[in-house]
């Protein structure tokens, strides 16, 4: 998932992580195959719309990610309270 730098060192710093952590201004969609080929209307500009998986059968009613080393991992609910925002 497309990060900032300074947003995963300060995580990677402080040992949080990054998915549950408030973020204002962030939306996940689930869209059609064909919507990703059209540019996000959405949007403003545009610009910051990324296409960050698909929906398989292989790991069906849960959210898999890939991390930088190329191993998965679940996502899961979170538990208890998003950590507020600091500054």
């Amino acid at each position: 998932m497309p990060m900032p730098p300074p947003v995963a060192a300060a995580c990677e710093l402080l040992g949080l992580d990054p998915l549950h952590v408030a973020d204002e201004g962030c939306l996940v969609a689930f869209v059609a195959p064909a919507a990703c080929r059209r540019p996000c209307t959405c949007c403003p500009s545009g610009t910051q719309a990324r296409r960050i998986g698909r929906v398989t059968s292989e790991h069906s009613s849960r959210v898999v990610i890939r991390t930088l080393l190329g191993a998965a991992r679940a996502v899961d609910m979170l538990v208890g309270e998003q950590l507020p925002r600091i500054c």
